[in-house]
C-alpha cells in the first residue's frame, strides 16, 4: 500500500508484485474517511507500520554488517531458511550479488 502518499498532493508510487496477486483500490478521500470513523482500522494501520519500521531497521542492520557470511546469518535468524528457487530474492535483500550468496551457501555445506 502506498500510504505516504495519501498525505501528499503529489507522490510517485509503483510496485513490483513476484506472485500473483489480487489488488483492491479506494480512492483517498473513502481511505481516510474510513480511517477516522473506524478507530480498528487506525489501530490496525498503526500496528502494520510499526511491522514496517521494525522491519526496516532490521534491514538496516543487516546492511550494515561488512561480510557476506554475517548478513546471511543474521537474515537467517530472523526469517529462516527460505523455499527452494527463492535465495536469489534474498540476496537482493542482504544486499549481495547472487554469486556471492551462492558461494557462501556452498561454503556451508
Amino acid at each position: 500500500m502506498a500510504e505516504a502518499s495519501l498525505f501528499a498532493t503529489n507522490y510517485h508510487c509503483d510496485a513490483v508484485a513476484r506472485t500473483p496477486s489480487q489488488i483492491a483500490t479506494m480512492p483517498r478521500a473513502d481511505f481516510l474517511a474510513a480511517l477516522r470513523d473506524k478507530p480498528d482500522a487506525g489501530f490496525e494501520s498503526y500496528q502494520t507500520h510499526a511491522l514496517e519500521v521494525q522491519a526496516q531497521r532490521a534491514s538496516i542492520e543487516i546492511m550494515r554488517l561488512r561480510r557476506v557470511s554475517d548478513r546471511l546469518d543474521a537474515w537467517l535468524d530472523l526469517h529462516g531458511e527460505p523455499e527452494k528457487g527463492e535465495w536469489i530474492r534474498d540476496a537482493d535483500q542482504i544486499g549481495v550479488s547472487p554469486p556471492a550468496l551462492y558461494r557462501e551457501l556452498a561454503r556451508r555445506r
